[in-house]
Parts: C-alpha cells; structure tokens; sequence
C-alpha cells in the first residue's frame, strides 16, 4: 500500500507535522510527502491508497492567496501562488477504495474558530475519497510558530492510527 502526505506549509510547522504523520504512516505502508506546489503531487495522488492533506488554518479555514501574501510580509517562506485550496480544486475524482484524511496547523488559543483541515475533508468528500477520520489540529506557539511540545509525537501517533483504520478497511472491504 502507498500513502501520500500532500502539505502546504508558511513556516515549517506544518511541514514538520506532515513529515511526522509520513513517519507513522511508514511504520507500516510506503509513505512520502510531497508539497502543494510540486507538480508530482496531482499524479501522485491518482495512484495513493491514502491521500492526507494538511495545511495551516488561515482566517478561519484554508490559506488564500490574500492570507499567505500577509504570512509572507510576517516572515513566511512558503509558495504564495498554490495553496492546499488551489490544490484540491486540480484534483481528480477518487476512484473507488481510495482514501484520505486532513490535519491543519493552527494557533495555541482556546476557543479559536474554523480549520483548514474540517474545509479539506469536506473537499475530499466531495472528490469521492473514503475519509478515514475526523480532521486533525497540531498547535503551533503563535503565527510563525514553534510548534507546542508533543505535537510531533502527537502527529506520528496519529499517522500510525490512520493505517490501521486504512487496514481495518481494506479487510472489511476484502470480507464483504
């Protein structure tokens, strides 16, 4: 089985939580981690049994270009044309057993409202993948980050989960 990681990423953070959930999805698939912006990433994606995307939360939701030109003047190093957003949006209907899951970096605040990855799991829905999960947030330390201690460890353990709920499919699928 092949799981691929697709992530957009401002800081670094939510690229280290993507190479994070890679590293628990590889404990037991062949996993790899591509970015928004690279053109495999759409091919790629086609042939995964597991697609998870993962993005920081913006204003609420997914980046826009007005949300990662204002990361960018913050001191951002990410793309600022192709977002997670644009991504989906390329993206090719599911062919049946294809599955997928969403993680989103966001603030350390209690009680902060929207999340990219709930916006990216609607989207995948809509694409025809089997959404493993519900959506996942990692707390970063303010904008720019560090992430809060853990949320590595965090991601590894979430990363594993998703292969043996993506396992636990396939044998149900295999036995119906």
């Amino acid at each position: 089985m092949d799981a691929l990681v697709v992530v957009e990423s401002m800081f670094g953070n939510t690229r280290r939580i993507a190479e994070a959930v890679a590293l628990g999805l590889g404990e037991r698939v062949h996993a790899r981690v591509l970015d928004v912006p690279d053109p495999a990433a759409a091919r790629a994606a086609v042939d995964a049994d597991l697609v998870v995307v993962g993005g920081p939360t913006h204003a609420f939701g997914m980046t826009r270009p007005s949300t990662r030109g204002s990361a960018v003047e913050q001191g951002a190093t990410g793309a600022v044309g192709t977002g997670l957003r644009e991504w989906l949006d390329t993206l090719a209907p599911a062919a049946a057993g294809r599955a997928a899951a969403a993680f989103d970096t966001r603030a350390d605040r209690p009680r902060l409202p929207g999340s990219a990855a709930s916006a990216a799991a609607r989207r995948l829905r809509r694409l025809g993948f089997a959404v493993l999960t519900r959506p996942e947030s990692f707390r970063v330390s303010g904008t720019p980050g560090p992430l809060v201690p853990g949320e590595e460890e965090r991601a590894r353990v979430w990363g594993a989960n998703l292969v043996a709920r993506l396992h636990l499919r396939a044998g149900e699928r295999s036995a119906g």
